[in-house]
């Protein structure tokens, strides 16, 4: 079962590390604001998809779960 205690103990550390920067992210002005995010905006409309973000946080999170594993 040491499989499932890796598993619990890696799932812990990335929900708090979630939780942290959910508490700092008004603290980090570019994250959600970087180039390559999509923003449109219209009289009656708005939409933002954070692309850049979403590449670099699955980047951080790839690396993360890599040093884990060796």
């Amino acid at each position: 079962m040491s499989g499932l205690g890796k598993i619990l103990i890696v799932s812990g550390c990335l929900m708090a590390l979630l939780g942290v920067s959910l508490v700092f992210s008004d603290k980090i002005p570019w994250l959600g604001r970087l180039p390559g995010d999509i923003f449109i905006k219209r009289e009656n409309f708005s939409f933002y998809f954070p692309l850049t973000t979403c590449i670099l946080i699955s980047l951080l999170f790839s690396l993360i779960l890599f040093l884990f594993r060796k």
